[in-house]
Formats: C-alpha cells, structure tokens, sequence
C-alpha cells in the first residue's frame, strides 16, 4: 500500500547544539505515515489525553517502586477508547506478507518501561496469519496503553517496513484487545529497554526491537529515527513519514537542535525533556520536565500554566469536546506561544493552536467555532511532569528520537507556519 523509497548515501551538514552531541545522519529508508481522525467513538478529546497521561504516570509510580509485574502490565484504572488521532504505518507480517495497518507510537523512552510503544503486536483488526515463516514461543504477552490494551501470544516471523526485511521478529499477536478499532495493532519503534516486563514467563526478558534489529542486521547506519507529521484538515491522509536510521532533510526547513534527555522523574522515563513556555511575552511555564508523545493528540500544560494562557486567551470551555473555545475576535488577537528547550525556541502560531475548523463536527464540535489545541494536564507544575508536546506541536515541527544518546531533536518544516486550521 505505501512504497517505500529508495536508499541513497547522501551527506547532510546541519547545525546540533546542546548536549549530548548527536551525529545527524540523512537517511532515505522511509515509511509513509497516513493520519486519521476518528469520528466514530472521540468524544471528548481533553479527556482523552488525559486518560493517558494518568496511565504513563501510574506505571512511572509502579517502575519507580518496582512493583510492575506481568499481570499488572494489562491493568489500566480509567476507562479507555479507541484512539483519537493516529498515525498508520502499512506493516508486512510473514511470508508472503499479510498487511497490517499499525499505530506508530514513540511516547516512551527507556528504563524498564514495559507498557508503551517498543513492542510489535498484530490482530486487534486483521487476524493475524500463520505462514512458514511464523514460529510461536512459549511466552504470554500483555501490554496496556493510555488509549486500550491487549494480551495475546508470542510469535517470531519475517516484518516487511517497506524495502526492510527483518527476519525472526519478536511480535505479540493478540487474543483479546481493547481501544484499537479500525486499526490492527502497534508498530514498537522505542528502545528495547521498553519491552521488559512484557512477556511471561519470561518476565525480565528483552524483546529486541524493529529498530534494534535493523540497526544489529547492519540495515541502518544509526539507532535513530526521524519523524515528519503535517497539519491536516481531512479526517484521513497520507501526509507523514518515518525515517530509519537517520532524518529526512528534505522535510527540514531549518537545522536540528537536540535536547538531552531530563533527569527529572517521572519524565525521564519517557522522551522527557527540559523546557519553558511563554504566550506571548508573557511566561506561562518556566522551565521544567515534560515529554514528547505522539500518543498525545494535544498540547497539554500544569494547571497552573493554562489557567494562565486561558486568563491570557479569553478561553472558555468547551464541555462536548472537553477543548477551550474562543471567539473569531479572540482567535484574531492570539499570539504565539514559544518553547524553549536545550537552547532553541520553537514558535506555535495562531493558527497552530487552533483544531482545525473543517474538523470541528468530526471531534462534536459547532462547525463555527474556535477551538484551542492547548489542555490542562490535571496536575500543578513542580512535579516532574509538567507538559506534553503531543501532535498538535509535532505537526508542525520535524522531531528526531536518538536511542543512543537519549536525546530528542526538532527543527522546523515547510509547514510550521502553515494557515492549514
């Protein structure tokens, strides 16, 4: 469905700063992302967000006081839903391959987080299908999510990404999931640090990676990938891009400023990173640990910092959709909120803090009004998890995930001052 483009040994000058120092390398090992909207079961996309953020910040608690065992790795306390925003990737399993539409998830980083983004599973939608290639283990696996959960068996077969051959991978092939409709599981491109405590018996094991077995097969030349998403306003398109082993430069509009992973917990369990928030001229967030998630579809901020932007917006909220709402009047008067992290600025426009209008009545919302994408994490600022940059930043900005020197990078695109909403 996707076609992959081909390899080509390019060289790319481009400006890193902060620490640590990473080496940016270009890379044309690509897979096409398609972006979706979902509009049969979203119904209250702050809730949402937020349902996720309390389960990464419940399993930071239980890898913290390590009491995460297998069983309670299929455990979430709120009620979930199917994914409100998610990127796709066309993912082939076995030999022939059978075609697997998967979520791309990069919210976790690595410490022994079991529950996110690292594993390969296949079979909430399509049932998976056995071929020669297709070895079951003696392992149970289970892994839980923000937005759903599955548990099912271990499996090793042949995973096709695009002109990527990965022969023996680890997948999980699930028996019974929850909060995945419409799609058929999750392409696990984290550090393999991730997959502990995911399998069973073998509870301590480690399940290496898509990424690490490209990168140990000598099929990329770095345990790095690059990501470009672009704003939308269609429910449905083929509008992004994973990169292996490198970045795309020809998604970049500007050079690539890396910040190092924060050592402030709970976010250094993630893609955590130090950063400050600003509307304006006006702080609204110094600075302070948060995450980078994809998994997130908002910009979530402290309590104490959107009660700040909202006083600064003139924002009411909105209760059907659970965003803040704002006049035309107002929406022509907002400024930019700016992030800064490891020594660059990232500007968020007008008209990136808005969902887009043309899908307003797709998330339940008045097809005239103005929605802000900025949302109250639940939680005051100091306590280590003050923020996430979820989609609605990383649509506008390039965003580079190195696992071998913890660190997350950003540049800007064509389209981070795009008028799209």
């Amino acid at each position: 469905m996707f076609p992959a483009t081909l390899l080509t040994t390019l060289l790319l000058a481009l400006s890193v700063t902060a620490n640590p120092i990473v080496q940016v390398r270009n890379s044309r090992i690509t897979l096409p992302l398609s972006r979706r909207v979902n509009t049969t079961s979203v119904h209250n996309l702050l809730q949402h967000d937020l349902n996720r953020v309390k389960a990464l910040k419940a399993r930071a608690k239980a890898i913290q006081g390590g009491e995460l065992t297998f069983d309670e790795a299929a455990i979430i306390n709120e009620p979930v839903d199917n994914q409100a925003v998610t990127y796709i990737a066309s993912v082939g399993v076995g030999s022939p391959a059978t075609a697997y539409q998967l979520i791309v998830d990069t919210g976790r980083h690595e410490h022994f987080s079991p529950d996110m983004n690292s594993n390969t599973w296949v079979g909430s939608g399509r049932s998976y299908v056995r071929t020669s290639t297709s070895q079951q283990t003696s392992n149970r696996v289970s892994v839980s999510y923000g937005s759903g959960s599955f548990s099912g068996n271990e499996f090793t077969d042949t995973v096709t990404l695009g002109s990527l051959v990965i022969p023996r991978q680890s997948i999980g092939v699930a028996t019974t999931s929850t909060g995945f409709d419409g799609t058929d599981g999750i392409l696990g491109i984290g550090p393999v640090d991730l997959t502990q405590g995911t399998l069973s018996p073998a509870t301590n094991s480690l399940i290496p990676t898509v990424t690490d077995n490209l990168f140990n097969n000598g099929q990329i030349n770095a345990n790095e990938i690059g990501i470009s998403f672009e704003p939308t306003n269609t429910v449905e398109i083929l509008n992004g891009e994973l990169t292996w082993g490198g970045t795309d430069s020809s998604k970049l509009t500007g050079s690539i400023t890396f910040s190092p992973r924060t050592r402030t917990s709970p976010a250094s369990l993630f893609w955590g990173i130090d950063q400050s928030v600003r509307y304006g001229s006006t702080s609204i967030l110094g600075t302070t640990a948060g995450i980078v998630d994809t998994g997130t579809t908002l910009v979530l901020l402290a309590s104490d910092a959107l009660a700040r932007y909202r006083q600064a917006t003139g924002a009411v909220m909105d209760n059907t959709t659970g965003l803040l709402r704002i006049t035309q009047t107002q929406f022509a008067n907002l400024q930019s909120l700016f992030f800064t992290t490891g020594g660059a600025t990232y500007e968020l426009t007008a008209n990136a803090q808005i969902w887009p209008r043309a899908l307003n009545t797709a998330i339940g919302g008045n097809s005239n009004s103005v929605y802000l994408i900025v949302g109250d994490i639940g939680t005051p600022s100091g306590e280590g998890f003050d923020f996430v940059n979820g989609y609605a930043f990383l649509e506008r900005f390039y965003s580079v995930y190195n696992s071998a020197n913890g660190a997350v990078g950003f540049a800007t695109t064509p389209f981070t001052r795009a008028t799209t909403n």
